[in-house]
């Protein structure tokens, strides 16, 4: 085990800090985007949905992009992207401010803003010998923040990747996970294993002919041990190796990866 590496998404996967994003992006795009001719407000919001869903795993500013491209192709006159990406920035960073600040005030513990069971499930690996690393499509400085507020440091150090700020557009999922390939010399087949919630850390692990876990807790219901069954269905859609609710029961897993001790 001491020479498998493990790759982490962080939001979604680990992290409940930001839970809810989708639907505070949708709220932010049914503001500014124009109904086409005849559309109904449902079915605008399933386009919205899909299109966001779509670009999941991958740094805001590209949904951002897209948001433009849509306005635009609706008639409408599109903001820059990087203007798009501050409002969405400050309506999410509402909500992570009154998460972080009640583990601060020990209101919550950090283990409620984490997937049911992965502070265990990091334990385990780290105890097997395991490197764990994190690729995220969250700026860097955000989730190392986020990384330290939950406790988690010691699982991953400073083995963070993604976008190095909020208009980053040159940070790929691909290229992350190549890069630890390269860096430590490894045979994929035989010792990376990603888990995500977002298609693009499977897809991507899978082309690197790693193994590949979906991870697709329900986000409305934390800790509920319940399937979001269109999360699962997306990431098996990817690629997917193996599919879990969360790590509350993990011997699944174990099993599956030929036994942790």
């Amino acid at each position: 085990m001491n020479s498998l590496h493990i790759v982490f998404d962080w939001d979604g996967t680990l992290s409940f800090i930001r839970a809810g994003w989708g639907e505070v992006m949708l709220r932010q795009w049914l503001e500014f985007l124009p109904a086409a001719n005849g559309e109904s407000t449902e079915n605008r919001s399933a386009m919205a949905h899909r299109e966001i869903w779509a670009l999941n795993g991958r740094p805001s500013i590209h949904q951002m992009e897209r948001l433009g491209a849509l306005v635009a192709e609706r008639g409408g006159t599109p903001w820059p992207p990087d203007r798009y990406q501050d409002d969405f920035q400050e309506r999410l960073g509402r909500l992570i401010r009154e998460r972080t600040d009640s583990i601060r005030d020990g209101a919550h513990t950090a283990d409620h803003y984490m997937v049911r069971g992965a502070r265990a499930f990091l334990e385990r690996f780290q105890a097997a010998g395991a490197t764990l690393h994190i690729v995220s499509g969250t700026p860097r400085p955000a989730v190392s923040a986020e990384v330290d507020c939950l406790g988690v440091r010691g699982f991953f150090g400073e083995r963070i990747h993604g976008p190095t700020g909020l208009t980053d557009t040159s940070f790929h999922k691909r290229h992350a996970i190549r890069s630890i390939i390269e860096a430590h010399g490894l045979d994929p087949v035989r010792s990376l294993v990603s888990f995500g919630d977002g298609a693009v850390e499977i897809s991507e692990t899978k082309l690197a002919a790693g193994r590949a876990i979906a991870v697709a807790a329900d986000e409305e219901h934390w800790h509920s041990g319940r399937w979001d069954e269109s999360k699962r269905q997306r990431l098996t859609e990817a690629g997917a190796d193996y599919a879990i609710p969360d790590y509350h029961e993990p011997s699944g897993v174990w099993a599956w990866l030929g036994g942790v001790r």
